[in-house]
């Protein structure tokens, strides 16, 4: 696949997250796909595997009551790396997440193998899901 297919299989992936469609969401993985978790927080870390990756996704729907979304600012697409730029935003127990986000996916074989999260303060990112 090249640049421009990566960028589409990202947008993909950004339309089902937000969807809260996990099923969907998880045949762009693949099996083996890892994720970087940005930050020292109670969800920060290495995810192994799509199931770790998708338990991941959906633990950030559970503790924000389904308001998390990844708002796509722009999707830029290459041959070994694919950035997804976006404004994360949530809502829980009277706290607010509105960062600017950068995630950089590896995509291989029309699958992600590898996503790293980006935020404009870790911090905060962190303090919002504690």
């Amino acid at each position: 696949m090249g640049a421009t297919e990566n960028a589409e299989l990202v947008r993909r992936g950004y339309e089902a997250f937000n969807a809260g469609d996990l099923e969907t969401l998880g045949l762009l993985f693949a099996e083996d796909a890892v994720w970087y978790a940005a930050g020292s927080g109670v969800l920060s870390g290495t995810k192994q595997g799509r199931d770790a990756i998708l338990a991941y996704f959906g633990e950030l729907g559970a503790r924000s009551q389904g308001s998390f979304q990844a708002v796509v600012r722009d999707v830029v697409g290459g041959e070994d790396h694919t950035v997804g730029i976006q404004q994360s935003r949530a809502e829980s127990n009277r706290k607010t997440l509105d960062l600017a986000t950068a995630i950089v996916f590896v995509v291989r074989d029309g699958k992600v193998i590898e996503g790293r999260e980006f935020f404009e303060d870790t911090a905060k990112a962190d303090e919002f899901w504690a």
